[in-house]
C-alpha cells in the first residue's frame, strides 16, 4: 500500500517527485497523482499528520458504490417509433445515447439495449 502520509512529508521538505518515488518505492505517476489529489482536496502534511492511515486514505480516495447506474430506456417511446418506417433499433439506440449523454447519465451499450427491448416486447406483447 502506498504511503500517502510519507509522500506528502517529503513533499513539504521540498523534494521533486522522482526522489519522492525513489524514497518511498512508488512509481512518480502514484506520487503525482497523490499530491494532485491533496492539492485538490487542500491537504498538505500538517493536516495529515493529525490524521489516521485510513482516514487519509479515504479523503484522498473514497470509497465508491462500484457498481455504475444506467439510464434505462423509456420502451414504449422505442416500440411506438419501431413502427415508423426507416427507424431501427440502431437509430434509436443513438438517440437514446444523446439523450443520455445530455443529462449525464450513463446510457446502456446497444446490445444490452437490444436486450432489454426484447425483454418489455416479451413482456407487454400480448399474441394468442
Amino acid at each position: 500500500m502506498t504511503d500517502y502520509r510519507e509522500i506528502l512529508r517529503l513533499s513539504s521538505l521540498g523534494l521533486n517527485r522522482s526522489q519522492i518515488a525513489d524514497s518511498i518505492g512508488a512509481s512518480r505517476t502514484t506520487v503525482i497523482g497523490v499530491l494532485q489529489r491533496a492539492s485538490a482536496l487542500s491537504l498538505d502534511w500538517q493536516t495529515a499528520e493529525s490524521l489516521s492511515d485510513r482516514e487519509l486514505s479515504e479523503q484522498l480516495y473514497p470509497p465508491s458504490d462500484g457498481k455504475p447506474t444506467y439510464k434505462m430506456p423509456d420502451f414504449d417511446y422505442i416500440h411506438k417509433e419501431m413502427s415508423k418506417p426507416g427507424v431501427t433499433q440502431q437509430l434509436l439506440w443513438y438517440e437514446y445515447c444523446d439523450k443520455c449523454r445530455d443529462a449525464g447519465e450513463i446510457p446502456y451499450q446497444l446490445t444490452q439495449f437490444k436486450l432489454y427491448y426484447r425483454e418489455h416486447l416479451a413482456k407487454t406483447k400480448a399474441t394468442m
